[in-house]
């Protein structure tokens, strides 16, 4: 069984609005160990503060392990694995998913086609 885990965009959609998840997304998560970052229910916290999104971090938090999920937490290692990264990506969050998907390691799912440029152990679904 494969490891994944699950970036900002394809966590919310699969709790918000499965319908826009891409068929690859559903078929991966539907065979795989699923893991959330902290990192992307914080991003989630932040920007639904700022009004750029509407959604309820803790009621996320909470769908988690009922969903089968794992959640991720973020550990020295993982900001460490954050410097050493090219400067390809400039997001903050999905920079420390990728650092923790080359730390663990995961694959991380994605819909962001520029994360690909990291290379190895990242998927892009759209």
């Amino acid at each position: 069984m494969s490891r994944i885990l699950l970036d900002t965009h394809l966590l919310l959609w699969a709790f918000a609005a499965p319908e826009r998840l891409p068929i690859r997304a559903r078929k991966r998560i539907d065979v795989s160990e699923v893991f959330v970052s902290a990192a992307s229910i914080w991003e989630v916290s932040i920007k639904a503060s700022l009004g750029k999104i509407q959604a309820d971090a803790s009621l996320l938090l909470a769908e988690i392990e009922p969903a089968g999920f794992t959640l991720l937490p973020i550990s020295g290692e993982h900001a460490v694995a954050v410097g050493l990264l090219p400067s390809i990506h400039r997001d903050p969050f999905d920079r420390m998913l990728v650092a923790q998907a080359r730390t663990e390691p995961l694959i991380l799912l994605t819909n962001d086609a520029a994360l690909a440029a990291y290379g190895e152990g990242i998927e892009v679904v759209a």
